[in-house]
């Protein structure tokens, strides 16, 4: 059987112009059908007969189970199934790193909104009504919910309660410097909030496995998960990936994935499942939050010295990927500068608090508002230009980490500084300009006379692809053969989740560069017909993905020039590769592709791998990453401190991106990764209170919108990556990292005011407003 959902799973074709190739910008293949409503997401997915799925979740934070009755569900007209824990086949646990979350809860409740029974019924309401119409009887518990406390308080997980502790100690542990200051900072938990929620449906197949369409963004590690829980080999379970209507990290790990498979198998029919809106705040991870200490020592004349930090970030109930998030943040505490001495401390930490994991830019971006706010707070102290101090102190290449590892390939941080700053300034604001430009908008609130404006600025650095050892792959297929109107066409199966970044666009560009073919098309990502892409996270997949397309390209032009020596009877290194054609160097005869192809097809697999990293010691030195990306942004901001509010006016950036394969597409990535960023720095939270998730809605979870975007003003530096395919780095993630800490640098110079928290709360300022002058 097959699952209808129109495009968003189906080939897709390419443009046939020869011309889109690396460092041009065309069309995505799906962006007019997205634009028109005609893409179909994952939640759009059908099948004739199917059933439809629903999730009971813990009301508690904390509790013991200690009965679940399901009669009450099952006897309700049209419900097919109930399944608990005690309905799964095999390994009761899942988790993207070490399987320690339960399919279902069944003994213990760790956090609110944890999954204690799934549902199938012929209708979507039938479902909701069992659900709810199961009997828990729960024994609420005191929960463990601040990271501090639950550092030292008892167990709440056979595991622990911390999931990794680490310690970076670089230099001279008792070194000084002339000025010193220190500060104590803290951000909010974010959620990645994609619009298209989570959704799939699951199909039982002939061979006692199942077939899922999934929106997620690592097809190969959900499917082992899944048939780690169901019991069955991995080649039983075959995933293929649905239309994703976005993840930036809330999709790599599993949600629904295997209590869909388990209510299909149950019951030998097809079942969809479509999370609402709240639901989704429970199904996913979210960003960390993170408490941080800070001390910065530094000579009279600017030069950091010393960088002394303590990181919690609170992982909530499992594990997810906080071992990676809290290397991440402890290795890049210090920031993008030269710092002879450094002693860094970080914790994850279990709580019964939602489970936390990857989000865009994860680990990074919680530091980078601790380093950047010390960064000011010492160029105030130096009586220094807060650029001319980041431009003293910023890092070059063969310059060393705080980890010891030595940076050897690109390091344009003075340029991407210099970038931000060189943009032009907006005008000041306008006192008989229109009200929707002022802090609070069309409410009118903000007077003209009211407003402030101030002006900040912020450095961030992060890894590429991931770390530690992690033997980080890809396989990519290619096969090029004649069409039937004689041109060639080339097809790319490679399982790389497309989840808006658009490896669909790159993917054809680098065919096209490297083959000269025009039409290109590109499998439909599955864990069937190829082996792992890998996530679409971390910002991997255009070094990643494109390394395995660019491998495979070589190997079919190898072959295509043998080919042609065959054909001419000479030897291969009397041939060439010429856009498309094959020339033979001494005659200057020439055979097209498609000449060549009329043998036969050509096809060729590759797994390619990043350069070997390795994990941190116990001082945590090492070679842990791959590669850095950089990137620099200026936030000129309006508040009406009386009132709290704040409007973003312009964000100037630069940003360090190898090569722009695509440079619209990079465009598109720093203006979305700016309104991430501005999102946490303002108005972005998940309110946690006692474990209790209160805004589990677009209507409370407050998200910027186009009337909230500033002008964004952006330089991209092309300084090529030693390695990575054309010298391409990653894009999506820094946009996110530094804009939020520019933004909240922008503010304290606005008010005068400290500004240590993520997202700023109107009340944060409208408060110390009032204290300041009462």
């Amino acid at each position: 059987m097959t699952a209808n959902s129109g495009t968003g799973i189906a080939e897709r074709v390419t443009g046939a112009r020869r011309g889109d190739r690396v460092g041009d910008s065309p069309a995505r293949p799906d962006g007019a059908q997205k634009t028109r409503g005609e893409f179909a997401f994952s939640s759009d997915l059908w099948m004739d007969g199917m059933l439809w799925g629903k999730t009971l979740r813990s009301p508690h934070v904390a509790a013991k189970i200690r009965s679940v009755d399901t009669a009450p569900a099952l006897a309700i007209p049209g419900v097919r199934a109930v399944v608990t824990a005690a309905d799964v086949p095999g390994r009761p646990t899942f988790g993207l790193d070490v399987p320690d979350q339960p399919v279902f809860a069944s003994e213990v409740i760790r956090y609110h909104g944890e999954p204690v029974a799934a549902v199938a019924a012929d209708h979507p309401e039938a479902a909701r009504a069992a659900a709810a119409a199961i009997f828990v009887d729960y024994e609420p518990l005191v929960p463990v919910v601040d990271p501090e406390i639950a550092l030292e308080a008892s167990p709440i997980h056979p595991d622990g309660n911390v999931f990794r502790h680490l310690v970076i100690r670089h230099g001279a542990p008792d070194a000084t410097g002339d000025v010193v200051v220190e500060g104590d900072y803290e951000v909010g938990m974010q959620d990645q909030a994609f619009l298209g929620p989570e959704s799939g449906l699951a199909v039982p197949a002939e061979d006692g496995g199942v077939d899922l369409y999934i929106a997620t963004q690592w097809l190969h590690v959900d499917r082992d998960q899944i048939a780690a829980s169901l019991g069955v080999p991995a080649e039983r379970v075959r995933l293929y990936l649905a239309g994703v209507g976005g993840a930036f990290g809330g999709r790599e790990d599993v949600s629904l994935q295997i209590h869909l498979c388990m209510l299909a198998l149950r019951t030998g029919r097809p079942v969809k499942m479509v999370y609402a809106r709240d639901e989704s705040f429970f199904g996913h991870v979210h960003r960390h939050p993170a408490r941080m200490w800070y001390r910065h020592h530094a000579s009279r004349d600017g030069d950091l010295v010393k960088v002394e930090a303590r990181i919690v970030i609170d992982g909530g109930a499992y594990l997810s990927s906080s071992n990676a998030v809290i290397s991440n943040a402890a290795c890049f505490a210090p920031g993008p500068y030269r710092v002879p001495n450094a002693l860094v401390e970080g914790y994850a930490v279990r709580t019964n608090n939602p489970p936390c994991g990857a989000m865009r830019g994860f680990g990074a971006v919680q530091v980078c508002f601790g380093h950047e706010a010390q960064m000011d707070k010492l160029a105030a102290a130096l009586f220094m230009d807060p650029v001319e101090l980041r431009l003293r102190n910023a890092l070059e290449r063969n310059d060393r980490l705080v980890t010891g590892q030595v940076l050897r390939g690109a390091v344009p941080v003075r340029e991407v500084i210099r970038a931000a700053a060189s943009h032009p300034l907006p005008p000041p604001p306008d006192p008989a300009g229109p009200v929707t430009a002022r802090p609070g908008g069309a409410g009118a609130t903000a007077g003209p006379e009211d407003v402030r404006r101030g002006v900040g600025f912020a450095v961030s650095m992060k890894n590429i692809a991931y770390s530690e050892g992690f033997d980080d792959f890809v396989t990519a297929r290619l096969r090029l053969e004649a069409g039937v109107d004689g041109e060639a066409v080339a097809t790319v199966s490679v399982a790389t989740a497309e989840v808006g970044q658009g490896f669909v666009t790159l993917a054809a560009q680098i065919v096209r560069e490297e083959l000269g073919v025009a039409r290109v098309v590109l499998a439909p990502p599955s864990t069937v017909d190829v082996g792992s892409a890998g996530s679409s996270s971390a910002s991997r997949q255009t070094w990643m993905s494109g390394g395995a397309l660019q491998l495979a390209c070589a190997t079919l032009r190898a072959e295509l020039v043998v080919r042609a020596a065959e054909l001419w009877e000479c030897a291969a290194t009397q041939c060439l590769f010429d856009d498309g054609d094959v020339v033979r160097a001494a005659t200057g005869e020439r055979l097209s592709v498609p000449d060549l192809l009329a043998p036969a097809p050509l096809e060729t697999e590759h797994e390619f791998h990043h350069r070997p990293t390795r994990a941190l010691d116990a001082d945590g030195q090492g070679d842990a990453h791959l590669s850095f990306m950089f990137a620099a942004h200026r936030a000129v901001v309006d508040v009406d401190p009386e009132l709290g509010l704040v409007r973003v006016v312009q964000i100037a950036t630069g940003q360090d991106v190898g090569k722009a394969i695509n440079p619209v597409q990079v465009t598109g990535q720093i203006e979305g990764g700016v309104a991430q960023g501005i999102g946490l720095a303002v108005m972005e939270e998940i309110v946690v209170t006692e474990g209790h998730v209160r805004n589990p809605s677009f209507t409370d979870y407050l998200l910027p919108t186009v009337l909230d975007m500033p002008d964004v003003l952006a330089t991209v530096i092309e300084e090529p990556e030693p390695g990575a395919p054309y010298g391409a780095k990653g894009v999506g993630e820094p946009p996110t990292i530094s804009s939020g800490p520019a933004v909240l640098a922008a503010i304290r110079d606005a008010t005068g005011f400290p500004v240590t928290r993520a997202p700023v709360r109107p009340e944060d300022i409208a408060l110390t407003w009032m204290r300041r002058t009462s």
